[in-house]
């Protein structure tokens, strides 16, 4: 008996210390993923085991929002946990010459947990800005460490590169007269053009010892891999080339998955598997005018660049071993929820300005209740005149405004490529629990009260957005254009460097 009590005991003690010491982050982010693309959502013919594994064994959220349907604000949100209206990440995206980013008086996920001494580092797409002399790059926002392209890969020529083996070229031809997509460590270019073939083994290579290294030095760690994968032009290396039955797509997906799979390998052979939260989800809906190349929506309307559903409801996995019980949440929940949830398990003070996230941990640790009732829906193109074109409260959506996008061509549904915008008087309203298609509007009369209400929230929400300078408005200059060798001629042409040595 005594000898029983002593076990207990001590079983007891160490479960304090687990809780008590700060756990670990990875935080996984894919491109123009749909919500109906994975197999753990659905998808018949999407192979992707790893994140399979993390949905059985974690939490999968059904109603999880972005901010925005396409790049860089969504980014901008998921890593201040503020709407890219406050800091100034609109109208569209970044580009390889644009003059503006990130704000560097924003407060990332990774400056927020260095404050408590985590080693941070990020591996993939930042599309968040570089600027004169590297003055938005990650390594300028937090993260100890950075291997990537520092935008999206299609931002430069492609029909001359290798996108599967042997030599497979990219499909179609990307953005022209501009420079090739550098591959950067840190603030410094190591290749250009990027090795699409060798491009995920690297961010693998990188992200497992990065892992290993922070475990030796006995600290947390936050790790955020946005990945490539599945954006526009797919690529895939030799491990993962012809192996889906979906395709080049499937490919892709496949190769992204198989880096979720080595990250979660090194945090059992590490041994902290058990005090790690990952988390996973996507930046905005799927590329719908690519068609087979494009992702799924699954019940979604629309795709990217719209706010219907499948533009900003994304697939999303809280995983933690021994912390977070498997299983399926219909809570509310955002992207912009990452950072409060981070700042509480890690025991950090939030940065002292306008959050539009909310804590998760009720969601993740107790399967409780969401503290969020509300999500609203920015177009590509925000602005104070139109404001938010769609307000979620509880299960029913109303559409103020909507307008297709060319990303989400669809020859099923105009609505999701038309580009004529259309304002809603009354706003078309949908209940997502018994709609999540967005078919049936509610133009009774009996549904004015939850008008009332939604009209109610979006003007309290309005009241208290202040629009910050827009960074994309501040232009572009091709002198900013990353190069390998600098000042060199004819640019853009003349910026090639094949080898890489992190």
């Amino acid at each position: 008996m005594a000898l029983m009590c002593v076990i207990a005991l001590f079983a007891l003690i160490t479960a304090q210390c687990a809780r008590a010491t700060p756990p670990s982050f990875v935080l996984l982010f894919a491109d123009d993923l749909g919500y109906g693309d994975l197999g753990c959502f659905g998808h018949p013919s999407s192979l992707t085991p790893n994140l399979d594994r993390l949905a059985a064994h974690g939490l999968r959220f059904t109603d999880f929002y972005v901010t925005s349907p396409v790049c860089s604000p969504s980014r901008a949100a998921l890593l201040t946990g503020r709407y890219q209206t406050r800091s100034g990440i609109y109208p569209g995206v970044l580009y390889p010459a644009s003059k503006g980013g990130l704000p560097l008086n924003e407060t990332t996920i990774a400056e927020l947990l260095k404050s408590k001494g985590y080693t941070t580092a990020i591996v993939g797409k930042w599309h968040l800005g570089i600027g004169l002399n590297g003055t938005y790059l990650p390594t300028r926002q937090g993260f100890d460490n950075y291997l990537g392209i520092p935008y999206s890969h299609d931002q430069g020529p492609c029909q001359n590169l290798t996108c599967f083996p042997p030599d497979v070229k990219c499909y179609g031809f990307c953005d022209q007269g501009v420079v090739t997509v550098p591959l950067m460590f840190n603030e410094n270019i190591k290749q250009q053009p990027a090795d699409f073939l060798q491009l995920e083994k690297a961010y693998s290579e990188f992200a497992t010892q990065f892992i290993t290294d922070a475990v030796r030095n006995n600290g947390p760690f936050f790790l955020y891999y946005p990945s490539h994968h599945t954006h526009y032009p797919q690529y895939a290396g030799a491990d993962y080339a012809g192996k889906s039955p979906r395709g080049p797509f499937g490919d892709a997906l496949m190769e992204f998955d198989g880096t979720v799979g080595k990250i979660l390998q090194t945090l059992e052979e590490t041994g902290v598997i058990n005090n790690t939260l990952v988390f996973f989800t996507g930046d905005n809906g799927p590329e719908l005018m690519r068609k087979s190349r494009g992702g799924n929506a699954g019940l979604m309307k629309c795709g990217k660049g719209t706010t219907y559903e499948g533009g900003m409801r994304e697939p999303a996995i809280a995983y933690w071993p021994g912390s977070i019980q498997p299983g399926v949440t219909h809570a509310l929940a955002s992207s912009l929820d990452i950072l409060p949830t981070f700042a509480k398990l890690a025991g950090a003070a939030l940065p002292d300005v306008q959050l539009d996230g909310v804590d998760m941990t009720n969601i993740l640790l107790n399967r409780g209740a969401s503290e969020r009732q509300t999500i609203f829906y920015y177009p590509i193109a925000p602005s104070e005149k139109y404001s938010v074109f769609a307000v979620r409260w509880k299960n029913f959506k109303a559409h103020y405004y909507t307008q297709g996008a060319i990303h989400s061509e669809n020859p099923q549904d105009s609505n999701c490529s038309s580009l004529f915008l259309k304002r809603h008087d009354p706003p078309l309203l949908y209940n997502l629990e018994a709609d999540p298609s967005e078919n049936y509007n509610l133009n009774s009369t009996e549904w004015d009260s939850v008008l009332k209400q939604i009209q109610a929230v979006k003007e309290q929400f309005e009241a208290s957005m202040v629009f910050g300078e827009s960074e994309i408005a501040k232009g572009r200059d091709s002198a900013l254009e990353p190069c390998c060798i600098p000042n060199c001629t004819p640019k853009p042409t003349c910026c090639r460097c094949t080898s890489f040595k992190p």
